[in-house]
């Protein structure tokens, strides 16, 4: 069995990538998200396992000190990270899978999946990304600060990925996310290792 394709999206906070990635999920059932565990609280409405593997510090840093994680980072003083075992398993079943991580996992993630496809998602303008970081109603004024400074940083690793998606317009930009998703699975070497038969008959000598 083929293995399955990796995704990667990252994008700096407020930018639209969670709705994004939930409504892909919805309309692609053949992608599945990689739940990430996280040492931050649960935002209202997150569930356990859901949006998140939420844990503390301590049971985190044990985690990665066993090397339980693929990659892991500290964002705005909390960590995240992804499971190694998890990840391999669905792989290994020929399931696709898409990590939500920042530049840094996805620096570390691409150094054991060279393969990995990576997609950046950037709001129209820092003027709207403080519009939508205030209009969520839940982080104080020095938070909104942080993360809009902490944006220009991530914003300039864009090139480190395969595709930019500017998230001007929501359904736009999912129809831009399916795009980018449906393109990596054409590549000439995934279409080799799920469809080797009709590659076979390209090189068999016709008779």
């Amino acid at each position: 069995m083929a293995a399955g394709s990796l995704f990667i999206v990252a994008a700096p906070s407020g930018a639209g990538k969670t709705t994004l990635v939930r409504k892909l999920l919805e309309q692609d059932k053949a992608v599945q998200l990689s739940i990430s565990y996280t040492t931050r609280a649960p935002r209202p409405g997150e569930q356990d396992g859901r949006e998140y593997n939420f844990v503390d510090a301590a049971k985190f840093r044990a985690m990665r000190e066993r090397g339980d994680f693929l990659e892991w980072a500290e964002v705005h003083g909390n960590f995240y990270g992804t499971s190694r075992v998890w990840l391999k398993e669905q792989m290994d079943a020929g399931r696709d899978v898409l990590l939500e991580i920042d530049w840094q996992g996805a620096q570390q993630v691409r150094k054991q999946f060279p393969e990995a496809v990576g997609i950046f998602i950037l709001p129209p303008s820092l003027a709207e990304l403080e519009r939508r970081l205030r209009g969520r109603g839940t982080d104080s004024e020095e938070v909104i600060a942080r993360r809009l400074t902490a944006a220009v940083g991530e914003m300039r690793h864009v090139d480190e990925f395969d595709f930019a998606i500017i998230n001007n317009d929501l359904d736009e930009a999912l129809k831009d996310l399916a795009a980018a998703v449906h393109a990596a699975r054409l590549r000439c070497a995934r279409q080799h290792a799920r469809h080797p038969e009709v590659f076979a008959q390209i090189s068999d000598p016709i008779h």
